[in-house]
């Protein structure tokens, strides 16, 4: 995929007030870890992952994201009205039906004539999105677009507790330690035709390549199962070793075909950012693809993996902190449960 009119003026995040620390997960934790004398702080060391963010009880991910997309706008001078397509491409959802898309779009003023849908790809929605506005925008069937995603972790990571206490194992706490590196969060990207919109300057998108292997689909599940005493509870396993050892291989083939489409060379990229998993996942990718852990900006160690908000809301602290420059060649890095790994690149 190329593009040539596609600039991205705004990307704007909400993140929540409430601040869990791993070690208050891990007190949380103390049947299992005094079950499997696990030694102290084993979470935090594992993963790399010192805090992570909450949202409170019973909040709106509609919300969230709403107020994600209210900033971006602001940012730009624009309004609802001027939105042709609205995504919403979050794991969480609102309900089942209707899309969450409709709930922000009524939120945001967004007119009735604009596309209004969800994308669902697990942690690579957000980069699906801005493919699909990016294309309605080069076909000239909208001037702006707006992707939001909002994520909640609470309720999955307390449900794993809960679980894991009820029944310690090894095998029970390595398959769920990925979940307990969850973080909560809001992201809006806005995507405009920079022919229309000349007065809305930002990084323009390139183009990108994908690459899927959907005979790994078992690797990772997050979905709602009986819970004891009756009702409903969610739930997530990962094969954290599969992931790794197959995430990687997929995201080097793509990383190729990326570098190809584009016609850079991987001394070229000058910055990456990479969906945030944690220490290991990280150093293993860089490693792979040839790139110095110095062009790679990280939030992980203090918002944890924030699924389809994690790379989006990262790129906005790396343009905040000065990190991604104007003229930057950056390469935005993303893989997801299915398996399923897409790559997009960017002029700064």
């Amino acid at each position: 995929m190329r593009y040539e009119n596609v600039s991205l003026p705004a990307i704007a995040y909400e993140l929540p007030s409430v601040v869990v620390q791993t070690s208050e997960l891990e007190r949380l934790l103390a049947p299992t870890v005094e079950r499997l004398r696990l030694p102290a702080g084993q979470v935090e060391t594992l993963t790399g992952i010192r805090e992570r963010r909450w949202w409170e009880p019973g909040a709106s991910v509609a919300r969230g994201a709403a107020a994600a997309g209210r900033r971006a706008l602001a940012d730009c001078g624009l309004t609802g009205d001027d939105i042709d397509v609205l995504v919403y491409t979050g794991v969480c959802r609102e309900s089942y039906e209707p899309a969450t898309a409709c709930l922000v779009a009524h939120e945001l003023g967004v007119h009735s004539g604009a596309a209004v849908h969800d994308i669902s790809n697990a942690c690579l929605g957000v980069l699906n999105g801005m493919v699909d506005v990016a294309n309605r925008i080069e076909l000239g069937q909208a001037r702006a677009g707006l992707i939001v995603s909002c994520e909640s972790a609470r309720d999955v990571i307390l449900g794993t507790i809960d679980k894991l206490n009820a029944n310690p194992s090894m095998d029970a706490f390595v398959q769920s330690l990925a979940t307990l590196t969850g973080g909560s969060g809001a992201v809006a990207v806005l995507m405009v035709d920079r022919r229309k919109l000349p007065h809305l300057p930002g990084p323009r998108l390139l183009g990108g390549a994908l690459q899927a292997a959907p005979q790994f689909n078992d690797l990772c599940r997050w979905g709602v199962e009986k819970a004891p005493g009756g009702g409903l509870r969610e739930y997530m396993t990962t094969d954290a070793v599969g992931v790794l050892k197959h995430g990687v291989e997929l995201g080097h083939r793509t990383w190729r075909i990326f570098l190809d489409r584009l016609g850079w060379q991987t001394e070229q990229v000058d910055r990456v950012i990479c969906h945030q998993i944690g220490t290991k996942h990280r150093e293993t990718i860089m490693t792979t693809l040839g790139l110095s852990l110095d062009r790679d900006f990280s939030s992980f160690p203090f918002l944890g993996n924030i699924g389809t908000v994690s790379l989006p809301l990262t790129a906005a602290l790396a343009a905040e902190r000065g990190f991604l420059r104007s003229g930057d060649r950056v390469g935005f890095l993303g893989i997801g449960s299915g398996l399923n790994c897409m790559m997009l690149g960017l002029e700064w």
